[in-house]
């Protein structure tokens, strides 16, 4: 089967039960996080700019959570950005990144835009989008040396999804995934590990460009070929579609934050387990850990980016609170002396045995040292949530329960409902859709 034969033929029959239950798992964790993401300052930059630069010249397509048509590039865009705004969404380790935070809003743009679809074919396209982003991604990262960004690599699956919805013929297909790899935000991503802003991880552009990839493909505009779909030294990656399914090798987040910095988190939770221990006697904190998490660093943060794309504070904040969520990485979070002190007790260090086994595993050890002279030291620790160490369906619905309490009870049960149901008959999204592009109830900004 080649790649354009897999984007237009996959059949929701074909799809093993497990990797129907994953796509479930990935919505419902995304919306989510697009809930807690479209309260964020960045949220509301790029849903502005969408509504005023990138307007639909007839119908549009609705932002998530805002309600605002914009063209259905823009939407994809917007909506992208919001997920992106808010560190808890799923990823994938080989990619060093996310693909779901462009694909979700993608799908949802085009579908909301011109072709309504059953819930069997929007999972579909949900699946399809995850094969073809992951080993995108694979692609790059195994052929260049610079650390892209998602949106590098995610545009190829949201151009993937659109092709097929658009219906767009063989060669134009090839041509939207050439067009979206060109275009493609290749940007560094350890730039923004070294000073975290705004930019992110890159998805709203990743979304933008693999939307924009398909409809100029559907004017005839061309860009074949996709280096990393056609190259011959990727053959193998893509040999294995419809058999291997590489949404199910998917991590979720236990935590808001970078997915780096969850192994030292996890790694203090099992001590203070184990130990009954008070972290109001914690003296000093000591990490070890691979070269990219040391580069998150100790700095207090100032904003809510700077507080997601750090070490030291989100540790110190588990420490301090015995939780981590919106609020620690919010203003009231970054506000708190305690945090704040505890953070400077704080030391990283690289171990160059962990930075050789990045990104397959991310490993860190803590040492707690007490007051009265105690040092506790964790064994190599992982974070929760890989496909090892899997996050529950209960404990994925319990994480969207707490991301989205800016939504009133009974639509968050409905979204729950109408996810679930997705794949009974061929059941409309259109309740679904309204219910995740509606603005929200509640109009909190969390930073």
């Amino acid at each position: 089967m080649t790649v354009v034969q897999f984007i237009h033929g996959l059949a929701f029959e074909t799809l093993p039960g497990p990797v129907i239950r994953q796509a479930k798992r990935c919505l419902l964790d995304l919306i989510g996080t697009a809930v807690s993401g479209s309260q964020t300052r960045l949220s509301s930059i790029a849903r502005a700019f969408a509504s005023r630069h990138m307007q639909a010249a007839d119908g549009g397509a609705r932002i998530m959570f805002d309600g605002r048509r914009v063209a259905p590039a823009g939407a994809a865009f917007a909506s992208a950005s919001t997920i992106d705004a808010f560190d808890a969404h799923d990823g994938h380790a080989l990619t060093k990144g996310h693909a779901g935070a462009a694909l979700l809003p993608s799908l949802l743009a085009i579908t909301d835009d011109r072709r309504p679809v059953g819930g069997r074919e929007f999972l579909t396209c949900l699946v399809l989008g995850y094969e073809m982003a992951i080993r995108a991604g694979i692609a790059l990262h195994d052929s260049v040396a610079d650390y892209h960004t998602s949106g590098a690599w995610n545009s190829l699956g949201c151009a993937a999804m659109a092709a097929r919805l658009l219906g767009l013929g063989p060669e134009a297909t090839r041509h939207a995934l050439g067009i979206a790899e060109y275009h493609g935000p290749r940007s560094q991503m350890m730039r923004c590990i070294d000073h975290p802003t705004m930019v992110k991880d890159g998805s709203g552009w990743g979304a933008l460009a693999g939307v924009s990839a398909a409809f100029l493909a559907a004017e005839g505009f061309t860009g074949a070929p996709a280096i990393t779909v056609e190259g011959e030294e990727h053959a193998p990656l893509w040999a294995d579609l419809g058999q291997r399914w590489r949404i199910l090798e998917q991590y979720f987040k236990p935590y808001p934050v970078c997915r780096w910095a969850q192994p030292a988190i996890e790694a203090a939770a099992g001590l203070l387990r184990a130990n009954h221990s008070s972290p109001s006697s914690i003296a000093a904190v000591e990490v070890e850990t691979f070269d990219e998490a040391v580069r998150l660093g100790a700095r207090i943060p100032k904003n809510t980016e700077e507080a997601q794309y750090a070490l030291a504070f989100p540790l110190a904040a588990f420490l301090v609170r015995g939780t981590l969520g919106a609020r620690e990485i919010g203003a009231g979070g970054i506000e708190d002396q305690a945090i704040q002190a505890m953070a400077r007790r704080i030391v990283l260090r690289e171990n160059a045995a962990y930075s050789r086994r990045f990104p397959a595993e991310r490993i860190a050890v803590v040492t707690l040292a007490f007051d009265d002279g105690t040092r506790l030291v964790s064994p190599p620790s992982a974070p929760r949530g890989d496909p090892e160490t899997p996050i529950s369906d209960a404990g994925i619905t319990e994480k969207f329960r707490n991301l989205s309490c800016a939504l009133a009870d009974a639509r968050r049960a409905q979204i729950e409902q109408e996810i679930e149901a997705l794949d009974a008959g061929d059941k409309a999204i259109a309740y679904l859709t309204t219910l995740v592009l509606a603005p929200l109830d509640c109009a909190a900004v969390n930073a």
